[in-house]
């Protein structure tokens, strides 16, 4: 089958355009909020203090809450389960946009939080929909693909966006205007038939440690954290190593390069029928991430390192994909949306502390030392997977 009729044979199946459309949609706030939070707050209270500790603070929650929907979503269904998180996203983000200049810094803080507890795990519900909506397990490793592909897209749109949003209006706009396409979005998806068919599969013995209580799942899980880490460093290496080449302001091309490699590598790897075994293809894609990693090490200037970060990131997105198939795979019985939910806190997890020991590195050597920090974790979680791939090949 050539790359074309298998992305043909993907996007034309029932139901999957309208739900890629209407997650597009909903998925823009991902790449919207952080910043416009942060712009937001400086441009109002001129604070970069609050303005960070506001953009963390949704950051993690984010992460941190999406098992718990995950686990809300397998056990009610999308239909039931989406609307009422929705409503609080939005809720807290108008609120944020009306307390700003006329409350104190903690409730900005609070209402950042907040409005992250009630965005969907939405990758983990497209994934959790791919093997119901495709059945051929091959395609399912194309759609994967393309998800991974358009998480990217989102990051890289969503700060033009923002960026936009300043231009004509102020940060706030962008705020609401996320809030707007969230309501948008999910009311496209829970109107779909797939959606609206969409059954909650029985639970097995329930665990209060969920579908972690799969071991090869926990693996995935603890192989991801440490990419993570790799990521968030590389996010604070970048920006530095522009800043120390006297071209501060190119750090935004240089993280969209970044991710327009992993889009690039995403549709590639989308792109054919794999014959290896899916742990070893995601154990063989991790590490090459993490190897990949180095390769900023070798830019003498920001013309080579846009260059250098097109490989850098080309095989984040089918390391990801891989996984999150993986997870799927190891999944306990009814927990699959959940399953999907940890990998992305996974790597949220491991973006933050990547981020907070990068700034450190930085701050007392410079950037190279943060890359390769970066690069010498991410291949820890390789390790800790191979490690233990007993548990992965045991159920797949």
């Amino acid at each position: 089958m050539t790359a074309r009729e298998r992305y043909r044979r993907v996007l034309g199946a029932p139901h999957v355009g309208a739900i890629w459309f209407a997650t597009t949609i909903a998925r823009l706030p991902i790449g919207i909020n952080g910043l416009a939070f942060v712009l937001a707050i400086r441009h109002e209270t001129g604070s970069y203090g609050t303005a960070g500790l506001a953009a963390g603070v949704y950051a993690l929650v984010l992460g941190i809450s999406s098992p718990v929907q995950g686990r809300l979503i397998d056990r009610l269904s999308p239909r039931r389960a989406l609307p009422p998180m929705v409503a609080i996203h939005a809720a807290a983000l108008v609120a944020f946009v009306l307390v700003l200049g006329r409350g104190p810094d903690w409730v900005l803080i609070v209402l950042a939080g907040v409005s992250g507890t009630g965005l969907p795990p939405w990758s983990s519900i497209v994934r959790a929909m791919w093997p119901r909506l495709l059945g051929d397990e091959d395609l399912v490793s194309t759609a994967f693909a393309l998800d991974g592909a358009m998480v990217e897209l989102a990051f890289i749109s969503g700060p033009l966006l923002v960026a936009l949003a300043v231009a004509v209006a102020s940060p706030q706009a962008a705020l609401l205007g996320s809030a707007a396409l969230v309501l948008l979005g999910t009311a496209r998806l829970v109107g779909s038939p797939a959606v609206r068919a969409w059954e909650s599969e029985a639970h097995g013995n329930r665990n209060p440690f969920g579908a972690l209580a799969s071991p090869g799942l926990l693996t995935v899980v603890l192989g991801t954290v440490p990419l993570g880490f790799g990521f968030g460093a590389l996010e604070i290496a970048m920006p530095a190593f522009a800043t120390a080449h006297h071209h501060a302001g190119a750090a935004g091309l240089l993280l969209a390069c970044w991710s327009l490699g992993s889009a690039a590598g995403g549709i590639v790897y989308g792109a054919r029928s794999w014959s290896s075994r899916l742990p070893d293809r995601w154990l063989a894609f991790s590490a090459a991430v993490a190897c990949a990693m180095l390769l900023p090490l070798l830019a003498p200037s920001i013309g080579l390192l846009v260059l250098l970060l097109l490989p850098t990131g080309a095989f984040i997105a089918p390391s990801i994909a891989s996984g999150s198939q993986l997870l799927g795979r190891l999944a306990p019985a009814g927990m699959s949306t959940e399953a999907y939910a940890w990998g992305s806190t996974a790597i949220v997890v491991g973006i933050a502390a990547g981020n907070a020991a990068a700034g450190a590195l930085v701050e007392a050597s410079g950037w190279r030392l943060a890359v390769v920090v970066a690069a010498a974790v991410a291949l820890l979680g390789t390790t800790a997977g191979r490690v233990r791939r007993r548990t992965l090949v045991a159920t797949v």
